[in-house]
């Protein structure tokens, strides 16, 4: 995918001019040599003006510090998603409408825009018919209409019809691959004239001395395992703005800090969390049902965890299935990888897959906590949109529409501040309109209606009084009663001691239907550079070795859907476990940042453009 980037580089000689966007060209479209080798590599200049500015960024074995480039911008997007591509779209739109300009930077880690996109999906149109009433026309990439529901209750051996909640109606919806819609939407705010680095990871948030968000700032490359600079040192580059929108997506490196520096949640609540594993398979035609929407529950998960299974008939004989486990589970045995192998072995799933072959693999944290976990969405200098402030509708099984709107509402706030007021120049942009704007809106309205379905799940009857309550609320009561039930405890302190569960026997991978997680790693195209810092890390290098693996057996080579972590044998401690961290596994699902219960590891970005190249999700 083509970037643009236009400056206005002031009285600079030639030669300066050049060092300026090579350097911007070559930090901000930062991908691994792999997937560099498959994009372009030239850089378009635009129209719009940019300033550039000179910040220092040190080397620590360098005498003096290497410059770093500053570029402002009116409105910073960091995350490629459908949330951040639809601000970005409706900033650009309304500036055509009305002739003005704004300057718009999209910057998305992933190597390429919806590399790094997974999702169901069942998707509604509203949003994108909002910014798109032609999207037919314009060759979106919604190519099969949900023509019928259907909701298992999986035992065992058997698939028992019951009742389809009315709010998982997807008469209208689509059936899609997000990442192929969200590709759609980053060359649609490209020809708009949104400047779109993919490969570019935000590490770090910009505060200005009064404290408010002035930006981000994109990985340093070049930097080795220790910490220290290669020869091919390039320091990031600061990315101003008068107004910054995260849309990280799930548990988001920048925003979770972002949330605790802010106080922008009270100490007593949290978000809750699912992990989604799905698979995307090409089955015999003769099975194919194109348009059929299949969710379940029950097997293979006990009545004490919270989750289900949904089976998706795209076009072209795929099928998009996975199971969604919620991260509050209790049994530190339980691995979600090996329960979605166990949920392909059902007969009535299996009956689906026999015959097929799988063509894509992976899997991603999704927010679960409703309308109570939503921290406040706006402070000095920006906003939070999307997944990474918590917007997916749990009992609708859906969030994409949720995203996209929340773009679209800070987009109008933004643009409202910027353009027809003319604020960003005697102090930070307070988006307070853009909170007003959700409380009025179609997200609240829906997310209040279900606010208490989710957290009814942990009552001691679990699935089975979840289903009563859902079903009375859902059909009934429809949100109307006078109280909001709230989450006992956040994820990660909800798993149990080993000692009180029983090691679960899960079956060997047939290599037809299941299959090893390295087997599937491999279908998810993922990679990160060699010797460059992990970006999985630790607060206490001892902390898994003393705590996790003697009070909870370990559960971190369970939890990760990528093998990412794992207890052997130490070699100068005979007889003795050490914690291995094989990084290059990771898929940037999060689930580790969110299940560990020491709460030891924190996930930071890796350079920009590792990570999952997801196809077809």
């Amino acid at each position: 995918m083509y970037c643009t980037l236009s400056a206005s580089l002031g009285r600079r000689t030639v030669a300066q001019n050049a060092r300026v966007l090579q350097r911007a060209s070559t930090v901000l479209r930062l991908g691994s040599k792999r997937r560099a080798a498959g994009r372009s590599s030239q850089l378009r200049t635009a129209n719009l003006a940019r300033t550039f500015a000179t910040t220092r960024a040190v080397k620590e074995d360098a005498t003096e510090p290497e410059p770093r480039e500053v570029m402002e911008y009116d409105v910073v997007i960091v995350g490629g998603g459908p949330a951040g591509l639809a601000a970005a779209i409706r900033l650009k739109q309304q500036a055509a409408k009305e002739d003005q300009e704004i300057n718009v930077i999209v910057v998305e880690k992933g190597g390429e825009i919806g590399a790094h996109t997974l999702s169901g999906a069942c998707i509604e149109t509203g949003p994108l018919e909002e910014l798109f009433p032609d999207w037919k026309q314009q060759g979106a990439p919604l190519n099969q209409p949900a023509l019928h529901d259907h909701m298992k209750l999986l035992t065992e051996k058997h698939a028992l019809p019951i009742p389809h909640p009315p709010q998982m109606s997807n008469e209208g919806n689509y059936i899609v691959s997000l990442s192929n819609v969200v590709k759609w939407l980053g060359e649609k705010a490209e020809e708009l004239g949104v400047d779109v680095f993919p490969g570019t990871a935000a590490s770090q948030v910009l505060y200005a001395a009064d404290g408010s968000v002035q930006g981000i700032v994109t990985n340093d490359a070049g930097v080795d395992k220790e910490f220290k600079p290669k020869s091919t040192f390039t320091p990031g580059i600061e990315l101003h703005g008068k107004v910054t929108l995260f849309a990280e997506g799930c548990h988001g490196s920048l925003t979770k800090g972002l949330i605790r520096k802010l106080k922008l949640r009270d100490e007593d609540k949290f978000q809750t969390y699912g992990l989604g594993i799905k698979e995307v398979w090409e089955v015999e035609p003769e099975k194919h049902d194109p348009g059929s929407v299949v969710h379940t529950m029950g097997y293979p998960l006990d009545y004490q965890t919270y989750g289900g299974g949904f089976i998706y008939h795209m076009e072209d004989n795929k099928v998009s299935l996975g199971l969604v486990v919620g991260l509050d589970y209790q049994n530190p045995y339980l691995s979600p990888y090996k329960e979605f192998q166990r949920f392909k072995t059902h007969p009535f799933v299996a009956n689906l897959l026999k015959g097929g072959r799988v063509l894509s693999y992976g899997a991603r944290a999704l927010v679960e906590g409703g309308l109570q976990s939503i921290p406040k969405l706006f402070f000095p200098g920006g906003a939070l949109i999307g997944d990474t402030a918590g917007f997916v509708n749990v009992p609708k099984i859906k969030g994409t529409h949720n995203a996209m709107k929340s773009g679209i509402l800070a987009a109008d706030s933004a643009y409202k501040a910027i353009v027809t007021e003319g604020k960003g120049e005697g102090g930070p942009i307070v988006l307070a309109d853009y909170e007003e704007a959700f409380k009025n809106s179609s997200i609240y309205k829906e997310l209040y209606q279900v606010r208490n379905v989710r957290p009814s799940f942990h009552s001691p009857l679990g699935m089975w009084g979840g289903m009563v309550w859902s079903g009375l609320d859902t059909m009934f009561f429809k949100g109307r009663m006078p109280f909001t039930f709230q989450h006992p405890h956040p994820d990660h302190a909800m798993l149990q001691p080993a000692a009180m569960h029983t090691p679960i026997d899960y079956p060997k991978p047939d290599n037809e239907l299941t299959f090893d997680i390295l087997t599937s790693v491999s279908r998810t195209g993922t990679g990160h550079a060699e010797n460059q810092p992990v970006h999985l890390r630790l607060k206490d290098d001892s902390v898994e070795i003393k705590k996790n693996l003697p009070e909870y057996a370990g559960p971190e080579q369970r939890f990760c859907p990528a093998g990412v972590y794992e207890y052997v044998d130490d070699e100068a401690r005979p007889g003795q476990k050490r914690f291995q961290i094989n990084s290059q596994n990771c898929i940037h699902c999060k689930t580790c940042d969110i299940k560990d219960p020491s709460q030891n590891i924190n996930w930071v970005v890796p350079e920009g453009g590792d990570g999952p190249q997801y196809v077809d999700t």
